[in-house]
This record gives C-alpha cells, sequence and structure tokens, in this order.
C-alpha cells in the first residue's frame, strides 16, 4: 500500500537521522550504585524536577520548560504556523487511519480537520495538510540507504539529510519549513558536526574539544538549554552513584549539591536519597520474610500490602528479580 511505503520510507529517513544521535548519549553501567533501574521507585523525572525546584514559573533559569513557552510565544504571529504543527497533521493522519490512495486520504482529512484545527484555521490547515501527504508520499519515494552503508558515516547522513531538506522545501515555504522541521533541522546539523568532530583523526583533544564548543554554540538558545538540562541531570545521578559508592555523609552530600545546584535543589535531592534508602530498607525487609516464611504464605502477603503501595506492587517483583541478578555468583 502507498501509504504503508510513505510510512516506511519516513522510518528509514528517521533511524539515519537518529542513528548518531545515540553515540554522544553516555550510558549508565548497568548495575552501577546509584543508578535507576527497572523495578526502582521512578526517581528519574523527580531528579529532573528537583534540578529545576528553585527556578520560579517551573523551570530552572534556562530549562526546557523555561525555552518552551519562550518558543511558543514567539510563534504567535500567526496561528497557524506554531510549535507542535506537525505532532498535530500526524494526529490528523493517524485518525484518518491507513489509506491506500492520497486522494481518498485527503477526503478523510477534510472530514477530520475540524476535530484538530479551530473553525478560523480549518481551510489553511487542510490545505497544508493536502501538501503533508504529498509531501509524505514524495519522501516514500526517496532512494533507501544501501544496505552496506555505514549508518554513522558523516557522508551518509548528510546525503540522507539533504536529500530530505529537499523533498521538504518542495511543498513548503520558508514559514512552514521552520513551523514543521526547524527545530529537528537544527538538532540533525548539531549531530551531524558532533559526527564529523568525532571522526575527524586529525583533530588534537583541544582541537577537538573546541569544536564540540563551537558546535553546542551555534544550537539554538533552546536547544542548548534542553543538552544542557539532560546533561546537568546525568551529572546529577552520576554524582549520586559516586556518594552511594563512597558511603558519603549527608553534610558531604548537601555541601556539594548545594555548591553545583543550589540549596532548594540540593534539598529535593536529599529527599530522594531518603525516599531511596526507605525503598531498599523496605525491600530488605520483604524479602527476609519471603525467605524465612515462603513466597505466597499469608504472612509474606500481608507484608507486602503493609510495606508497598498499589503502584509500588506493579514492580516490585522486577525489582527483586534485579537484585538477584545483582547479587548471583558469575555465571549463574
Amino acid at each position: 500500500m502507498q501509504r504503508s511505503r510513505v510510512i516506511a520510507g519516513v522510518a528509514v529517513l528517521a533511524a539515519v537521522a537518529g542513528a548518531a544521535l545515540w553515540w554522544f548519549q553516555p550510558a549508565p553501567e548497568a548495575g552501577a550504585p546509584g543508578t535507576a533501574v527497572l523495578g526502582a521507585p521512578p526517581t528519574a523525572e523527580r531528579q529532573a524536577a528537583a534540578l529545576g525546584a528553585a527556578a520560579p514559573g517551573g523551570g530552572a533559569p534556562g530549562s526546557a520548560v523555561g525555552a518552551r513557552r519562550s518558543a511558543a510565544d514567539a510563534d504567535l504571529s500567526d496561528p497557524l504556523l506554531v510549535q507542535g504543527l506537525r505532532d498535530t497533521l500526524e494526529a490528523l493522519l493517524m485518525e484518518a487511519g491507513d489509506v491506500s490512495d492520497p486522494a481518498a486520504l485527503k477526503q478523510r482529512l477534510a472530514a477530520l480537520v475540524g476535530r484538530h484545527f479551530p473553525a478560523a484555521l480549518a481551510a489553511r490547515a487542510l490545505a497544508l495538510a493536502e501538501r503533508y501527504v504529498d509531501y509524505r508520499v514524495a519522501l516514500g519515494q526517496l532512494k533507501s540507504p544501501a544496505a552496506t552503508q555505514d549508518l554513522n558515516d558523516p557522508r551518509a547522513l548528510r546525503d540522507a539529510m539533504q536529500a530530505r531538506d529537499k523533498v521538504r522545501l518542495q511543498f513548503f515555504d520558508g514559514a512552514e519549513y521552520d513551523a514543521l522541521f526547524a527545530r529537528e533541522a537544527a538538532l540533525d546539523r548539531y549531530t551531524l558536526a558532533r559526527l564529523e568532530i568525532a571522526r575527524n583523526t586529525g583533530l588534537s583533544p583541544e582541537q577537538r574539544a573546541q569544536a564540540l564548543q563551537a558546535a553546542d554554540s551555534e544550537l539554538p538558545p533552546e536547544r542548548r538549554a534542553e543538552r544542557a538540562a539532560s546533561t546537568e541531570h546525568m551529572a546529577a545521578a552520576a554524582q549520586t552513584a559516586a556518594f552511594n559508592a563512597q558511603n558519603a555523609s549527608d553534610l558531604t552530600r548537601h555541601q556539594a549539591r548545594s555548591a553545583q545546584y543550589g540549596e532548594a535543589a540540593a534539598h529535593a535531592l536529599a529527599q530522594l536519597d531518603r525516599d531511596e534508602q526507605h525503598w531498599q530498607q523496605r525491600l530488605d525487609q520483604y524479602s527476609q520474610a519471603r525467605a524465612q516464611q515462603g513466597d505466597q504464605s499469608a504472612a509474606a502477603q500481608q507484608l507486602r500490602q503493609q510495606l508497598f503501595s498499589s503502584e509500588e506492587q506493579q514492580r516490585l517483583d522486577a525489582a527483586l528479580a534485579l537484585r538477584r541478578l545483582g547479587t548471583a555468583p558469575a555465571g549463574s
């Protein structure tokens, strides 16, 4: 089906454009002390919030929250070409369903557009949605990268990006392109620049560091804020892991965190430490009871209800399984 081919083509190009993204994201070591794992309390979101605890208006100064708010405010000159427009178009296509014929798909969009756009914008939105259908058809007809091509090769990534952008500019003017694709395009250029720097064996460590810093400076302010927030979150997680490994005191943790993140964030992170410690203590108590009385004993089941909320019970078995894996002898 043609629409299926469109989706497949989009997926191929997305894989090319995203192939290098993971390469720059450090992954936590499995089982590292203090790192979040499946079955542990969902502290990642709370840790990110803790780092912005001192910020007015729900986000740290320069945080992604504030950046998105500023970007949205800047889009008010045209009520149609706003941030999130592409998501709305994709939702419209999703509601229209899997239709093989572009003309039939456009007819469905005409009947549904009023559910996704206000009446004053419906006519313009429908015209844009119809061109978006044509764009996706054209995108699906692009030649896929060769199976032998290294998707982390900067040349392959650049070729895919240029081919995709050429198609986009055939269907959308400058303002439409910005509303639909500018955020993604900026990140793609940044990813490509970092990949080219990483693959350039002629650079010294100092030159590579300077080039990476220059690439960071080319990101729009809101993208830099988002990257900084992500980096800060990972740094806080690594710092907590180091504190746990060293059995650092509460005073040591607070002094380091308040100096780096501020008083409010330090207090919020300290509360996360206490929550994590309490979680581990309850796991210890429940594990001991199960070992002594049996997994399905009435006493163990009663203790399970007493120690854990209904939400915690949903991830309790996974947490216990990971504990067993972490303490099992090598090769078992």
